[in-house]
């Protein structure tokens, strides 16, 4: 089957060709009633906007590039995933880099030689940006702290944190323990800073913390370290699932000796032995505010500096 052309559009619509073409490019000389009939007739039809030609027209490539340092996390290979999803809901083409720590300054100018109009810098790569950030590109920051003076959007590790301790805490248990993860990311100090304001409220003791590196190995060799714990927070889920392991290696029964709380509700959470009590990130909205936040800074809206995306407990089997 050929390209659908915009004639072909304009007949089904009932328009002309011109209509479409404001449409396509987003104009405001369209009133919502034909603009919805236009819109419709592209769905029906399966048009899709000739993206080089838009690009000559509004001097944008229609384009943004995704910067990670590492798809071996699940909340990362989520974020990709979702993020590919909102930015073609938005009409933009997604183009991953990879970068090791150190590189992102090379992954900028990869993106620069592509002509892409703006990135999103996902988790750990953030903590990178500052002497490497380019200029002339649009940024958004998944998850950096706030007071930058980047466009940033992060969950609520520290509430998320906060919700899973108090929980934990609710059955009873003296104290929690937390397996936390690496000490130079952004989302592993707010769930701690969650987890110890909430120890720190109760009046509770605040065990040492033990610290992985997100792998669900991590989790399996913390076990030791965790031997006198009774209620654990895991500041990722996969780290819980090694925790869950060695508990089991060891004898050592979930729930009935160790309450065990994970964190992003992976999707193999509920299919664990016993199910993962979990903190619930919402990577799908994550991603979408991410792309709205830049494609508006792109095209030239005002945009929240900062925003915050709520995380939610969910309640199975391991911390009952």
């Amino acid at each position: 089957m050929g390209r659908v052309s915009m004639a072909a559009v304009a007949a089904r619509a009932g328009v002309s060709g011109q209509t479409v073409s404001r449409v396509v490019n987003e104009s405001p000389r369209v009133d919502p009633a034909t603009r919805e009939r236009v819109e419709r007739a592209m769905a029906e039809l399966g048009y899709r906007p000739h993206r080089a030609a838009r690009a000559l027209r509004t001097g944008r490539s229609q384009t943004i590039g995704l910067v990670v340092t590492t798809l071996a996390t699940v909340g990362n290979s989520r974020m990709l995933q979702a993020t590919a999803d909102a930015a073609a809901e938005r009409g933009y083409a997604l183009t991953l880099v990879t970068a090791a720590a150190g590189e992102v300054g090379e992954a900028f100018e990869r993106l620069a030689d592509q002509g892409v109009d703006g990135a999103i810098v996902l988790n750990e790569a953030s903590a990178l940006l500052p002497a490497q950030r380019p200029s002339g590109l649009h940024l958004v920051a998944v998850d950096a702290p706030e007071e930058s003076d980047l466009v940033v959007v992060h969950s609520d590790h520290a509430g998320g944190a906060a919700a899973a301790t108090a929980h934990l805490l609710g059955l009873g248990h003296s104290t929690v323990h937390h397996l936390a993860g690496p000490a130079d990311s952004f989302a592993a100090s707010e769930r701690e800073h969650g987890w110890r304001e909430t120890l720190q409220a109760a009046g509770a003791a605040i065990p040492d913390v033990v610290r992985g590196d997100w792998s669900p190995e991590s989790g399996h060799s913390a076990a030791d370290a965790l031997a006198a714990a009774s209620a654990v927070f895991c500041a990722n889920d996969q780290m819980a699932l090694g925790l869950l392991r060695a508990l089991a290696e060891s004898g050592r029964r979930v729930p009935d000796d160790v309450a065990v709380v994970g964190f992003d509700d992976v999707p193999d959470a509920a299919n664990y032995r016993p199910p993962l009590t979990t903190i619930r990130q919402d990577f799908p909205a994550l991603a979408h505010r991410a792309v709205a936040l830049l494609v508006g800074d792109i095209e030239g809206e005002a945009v929240a500096r900062a925003s915050v995306v709520p995380t939610t407990l969910v309640e199975r089997s391991s911390a009952r």
